[in-house]
């Protein structure tokens, strides 16, 4: 399994309830190994790459209202 970690920094986390959101929109995603979000707006994951596309995750994020701005590996 080659799992892939990147932060992904992104806009609209404004409090404790936007970082439980963020977190409902990535849990239904397979192969998501983990995902640790900070009130800066930095979101850090690790996934199975067989299994899951960066693209949907960033897709999932937006769907949320949670605009990726930059990304850094």
């Amino acid at each position: 399994m080659p799992l892939r970690t990147e932060t992904i920094q992104v806009s609209g986390i404004r409090c404790e309830r936007c970082v439980l959101r963020l977190g409902g929109a990535l849990g239904k995603l397979a192969g998501l190994e983990s995902a640790h979000a900070n009130m800066l707006g930095e979101v850090t994951l690790s996934w199975d790459d067989e299994r899951l596309e960066r693209d949907e995750i960033v897709a999932a994020l937006d769907r949320a209202g949670f605009r990726p701005a930059f990304s850094q590996e």
